[in-house]
């Protein structure tokens, strides 16, 4: 069975391979993918974007596509970045394009100066959304809890994930194997809900 990854970021084709190899599927990546739509992530849920973009290329390809949103949510900012992590400099500094990992980390640090461990409580969240060419969706959610460090810490992973912490190991999900990662992370968890459906999903297209 093939399933279309809806996104060009590298580390997330490694990971959704890692996480789904073990099913018989072929995963491929959105650049394999002729004139890919570019859909605008502005939603205001990770649903909604992930909703969009796995729907956009499921029907432009004829094929089924997994896409997913998530974000960084800290307590202590009152969730954010949240649904826009992507752009959380960016929309600070009324950038109109994206800033990069190191920039939104650098930001996310400044905002949290000073404040102490127990207020520095974040989750990664990240839904995920399957859809067929023809309409029907398969939703899976995960979230892993941790805290934000005073400094990034590993050279792993992307993202937020130098400052990360991961309390049970006390590393920084920059600072995990790469297989331990795939065992704890939102992005684990959303698959665990997603897979138990995922192959009676997939079958059913082919019919």
């Amino acid at each position: 069975m093939i399933l279309v990854l809806a996104s060009t970021n590298p580390g997330k084709l490694r990971e959704y391979r890692a996480l789904l190899g073990d099913l018989g599927i072929e995963l491929r990546p959105l650049t394999d993918i002729a004139a890919a739509p570019v859909v605008a992530e502005d939603g205001d849920t990770y649903l909604a974007n992930a909703r969009a973009k796995a729907h956009a290329l499921a029907r432009h390809c004829g094929l089924p596509a997994l896409a997913d949103d998530s974000g960084l949510e800290v307590d202590a900012l009152d969730g954010a970045p949240g649904v826009r992590s992507a752009r959380f400099a960016a929309d600070a500094l009324r950038r109109s394009t994206p800033t990069d990992d190191r920039t939104n980390t650098a930001f996310l640090l400044g905002r949290l100066r000073g404040l102490a461990e127990i207020q520095r409580r974040a989750r990664f969240r990240c839904v995920i959304v399957v859809a067929r060419p023809d309409g029907a969706e398969l939703v899976a959610e995960g979230t892993c809890e941790g805290t934000i460090t005073n400094e990034p810490r590993g050279a792993g992973g992307f993202g937020y994930d130098p400052v990360f912490l991961y309390p049970a190991m006390q590393r920084t999900f920059a600072e995990l194997t790469a297989a331990d990662k795939d065992r704890v992370s939102h992005r684990a968890h959303a698959v665990e809900e997603l897979r138990a459906g995922l192959l009676p999903f997939l079958a059913d297209d082919h019919r």
